[in-house]
């Protein structure tokens, strides 16, 4: 199996040096350019018999060039590590459009635009690489919660559903150039180990190894991620994966996600990240918090050595990047912990047995 040590390697000595950044959200970039169905069909979907609109992943295919301008002005903002466009771009998201069939291509192009860009900007500072991240959403399934509440025992997706439609997307990103894998929004930890095995299976399928980074989403003020864990939980049932990182993204501004990325913090022996959206949505689902108020939170993550990487989800921009990415130089990164040995079991609370 190829050696990608060397890519992990070089992203832990660089977060020993200082807090990396990672971008912000695509998805807002996208609805800036207020675009047609037509512009989503492009020339090649112009007879897709269903609506297009709001396939964002699609663009990859259609309007490259603006998903690539996107990455390259996260760069340039600051961002060490970008995200491919590809957050729904496994086969049981894209069904909602009826294009399963073009998983495998939605996550190579991505990742692809992606690295063209991370590509350029290295080449203007060499002395300060730039990586891709292959983006894998959570899909909008669940495997341990069901959809009818009349039927709690109902599941509209297998474990091997997911396995198989997160190795497909893997694969693709791996094909494209992706430097590591991140797993985002996860909301059902079930999901989440679903894309651990199917990393596993492509991993040695294709003979290589990348770097992992999983974020999970704090669903409310409840503290617990929708299936119900809490942030201990979380890290337990997934830390025998060996993840590059483990944190928090999306459902809460910076201030909600504090004191979760603090409990996590705390136990974690690998690096955390947290990319917060810009705030708690208004009443139209908007985001409104200010790159300067966002950055003064973030920077204080930093100072108090919670994170290791940073970065935007809902509701930011190159502008909230740049103010991150201001805020956070200098900051010392956070230490890790040494995690005394000890069997840590979890189900929706953790539990430990003290040696």
């Amino acid at each position: 199996m190829a050696d990608y040590s060397e890519t992990e390697k070089r992203l832990r000595d660089a977060a020993a040096r200082r807090v990396l950044v990672l971008d912000g959200a695509m998805g807002t970039m996208i609805q800036g350019l207020k675009l047609t169905e037509a512009d989503f069909r492009g020339e090649r979907f112009k007879d897709w018999p269903s609506d297009l609109k709001g396939n964002n992943d699609l663009l990859n295919l259609t309007q490259g060039e603006h998903i690539k301008s996107f990455h390259l002005e996260y760069l340039r903002a600051g961002a060490d590590i970008v995200e491919s466009n590809t957050f729904s771009s496994t086969s049981i998201a894209q069904a909602d459009y009826g294009m399963e069939a073009l998983a495998y291509e939605l996550n190579r192009e991505g990742a692809r635009l992606a690295r063209e860009a991370c590509d350029e900007v290295t080449a203007e500072t060499p002395d300060r690489p730039r990586f891709v991240a292959g983006a894998i959403g959570p899909t909008n399934r669940s495997a341990s919660i069901s959809p009818d509440v009349n039927n709690p025992g109902f599941r509209n997706v297998t474990f091997d559903d997911l396995v198989a439609a997160y190795g497909e997307a893997a694969s693709g990103l791996i094909d494209g150039g992706a430097d590591l894998i991140l797993y985002e929004t996860i909301f059902d930890t079930l999901n989440a180990k679903a894309g651990v095995m199917a990393l596993e299976n492509v991993f040695a399928e294709k003979g290589v190894r990348l770097p992992v980074m999983i974020s999970g989403t704090i669903t409310d003020l409840s503290g617990r991620t929708l299936s119900g864990q809490t942030p201990t939980a979380f890290w337990y049932s997934l830390r025998h994966s060996h993840p590059l990182t483990i944190g928090l993204n999306c459902a809460l501004g910076a201030k909600e996600m504090r004191g979760h990325i603090d409990e996590i913090s705390r136990i974690a022996d690998t690096l955390t990240c947290a990319y917060p959206n810009a705030g708690l949505p208004n009443e139209f689902g908007e985001y409104d918090e200010s790159p300067e108020a966002m950055a003064a939170q973030l920077g204080e993550f930093a100072e108090a050595g919670l994170v290791n990487i940073v970065g935007g989800c809902c509701g930011t921009t190159p502008d909230h990047i740049r103010a991150i990415a201001k805020a956070v130089e200098g900051a010392a990164p956070r230490v890790l912990p040494t995690a005394t040995p000890k069997l840590r079991l979890s189900g929706l609370e953790a539990f430990e047995v003290a040696s």
